[in-house]
């Protein structure tokens, strides 16, 4: 015969584990509120806990048959409500693992859900286990939820999706393409092209005439964060610079002479230039961090500080604002808009129209706020200076590993920094032209 007192024991812990999964599924609904999931969590935690003493209690002491079939109804539903909560939080967890700014932070987060969805298909097997033992319809209706819940969870690791979104809105910042391309090109990301949008095609073409054909899978939600993309790039250079700039200008550019239309627009452009060098002064106005934005006082003090160096200050990027262009500079903003670099192949055409600045009229590098439009052309190895009120978390990535790339923090003598530079690259300027001319 048992002892009494474990009887009453094991009893009162059955009850007690009842009541509370109870008071746990009734509060379903509220599981949104502050607070209420992790509470939730911990009365689950406590009714599997209280269920499986009392199992082990009768089994041990031969205890009376309702109290272990009770502590088993108790743990089916326990461990289904288990079951679906881990479904839900592999599920958000996911999303913020996506979204981590590192590939790191990103991996390490999906090995958590992981570990979520481990528990969701322990539950499930419990709970399996324990219906089969009891053989009632109520067991078994709990035990294909916690089977349902689990197969739930388990498809979210199972669709993880590992790619990179090329973004083909023309509202997108531009310069992730640069940066995704690049990463595809170096270490051989996956991409997916953002569908139905102005530039779908044309980022398209620009991929396979890249040769990232094969790289490019079908568009799925819920892809890597772009937020990477900048260290990996990073990653490539720091191991071989030279080799990762020859691989992004054959890929980047091609082996086709710069299109005639290209040229002749440029020359156009530049005609009656006081000057044999050129430097690029990058102009932005984006809502995007609006704080980024260009300063026209500092503009123009850029353009004067270039004219000082015996540079030509050549404005890209954005339209100036309501003000005039800087003395002495050439206007080329919003060259991006022109019908020859909005075409079919309009990223090659545009990264093209640099380089044609760069062999044929002496362009030594580019200068300004920080806007991602500069980093295709620094890729392809043209000289760079960005200017920002802070340390740059992602691009200054690139410092010291992509070649000739600086950021120059805005600071006391920032601008005789910036003067320096100008200077250097004219006489890096008036070398080079000294030995192609010899």
């Amino acid at each position: 015969m048992p002892d009494l007192a474990t009887s009453l024991d094991t009893h009162t812990l059955e009850r007690a584990a009842a009541g509370i999964l109870a008071d746990a599924l009734a509060q379903a609904d509220a599981l949104h509120l502050p607070g209420s999931r992790d509470r939730h969590r911990r009365q689950l935690e406590h009714v599997i806990d209280l269920a499986n003493r009392v199992l082990a209690a009768t089994e041990e002491a031969g205890g009376k048959p309702e109290t272990s079939a009770g502590a088993r109804a108790t743990l089916v539903k326990a461990h289904a409500a288990r079951a679906r909560d881990a479904r839900h939080g592999a599920g958000q967890l996911s999303l913020g693992a996506q979204r981590a700014p590192t590939c790191e932070a990103c991996d390490d987060g999906w090995r958590r859900v992981e570990a979520i969805v481990a528990v969701a298909e322990t539950s499930a097997s419990v709970a399996a286990r324990m219906a089969a033992e009891l053989d009632t319809d109520s067991a078994g209706k709990a035990a294909r939820a916690a089977e349902a819940a689990a197969r739930d969870a388990r498809r979210i690791v199972d669709e993880r999706n590992h790619a990179y979104t090329f973004h083909a809105n023309p509202g997108f910042s531009f310069g992730e393409g640069w940066y995704l391309a690049a990463a595809a090109v170096l270490a051989g990301v996956a991409i997916q092209i953002e569908p139905g949008k102005p530039q779908t095609p044309q980022a398209e073409r620009f991929l396979r005439d890249a040769g990232l054909g094969s790289r490019l899978v079908p568009y799925r939600s819920r892809p890597r964060a772009n937020k990477h993309l900048p260290e990996i790039v990073a990653r490539a250079f720091r191991a071989d610079p030279r080799s990762a700039q020859r691989k992004l200008r054959a890929a980047f550019l091609g082996d086709a002479p710069i299109p005639q239309m290209v040229i002749a627009w440029a020359d156009r452009k530049l005609a009656g230039a006081s000057a044999e060098r050129l430097v690029l002064l990058w102009v932005r106005y984006g809502v995007h961090h609006p704080t980024r934005n260009t300063t026209h006082p500092e503009l123009v003090e850029l353009a004067r500080r270039a004219l000082a160096a015996h540079l030509v200050p050549v404005l890209v990027g954005d339209a100036v604002r309501d003000e005039e262009v800087p003395s002495g500079a050439v206007d080329m903003t919003l060259f991006w808009k022109e019908p020859i670099f909005q075409g079919a192949d309009l990223r090659r055409a545009q990264l093209q129209f640099f380089e044609h600045l760069r062999g044929a009229h002496g362009l030594v590098g580019q200068l300004g706020v920080t806007t991602a439009g500069m980093d295709g052309p620094a890729l392809m190895g043209l000289p760079t200076m960005y200017l920002t009120d802070a340390p740059n978390v992602r691009l200054g990535t690139w410092v010291g590993t992509v070649p000739a790339y600086r950021e120059v923090v805005r600071g006391d003598g920032y601008l005789e920094r910036v003067s320096d530079s100008l200077r250097r690259w004219a006489d890096d300027g008036e070398h080079q032209s000294a030995r192609e001319d010899s």
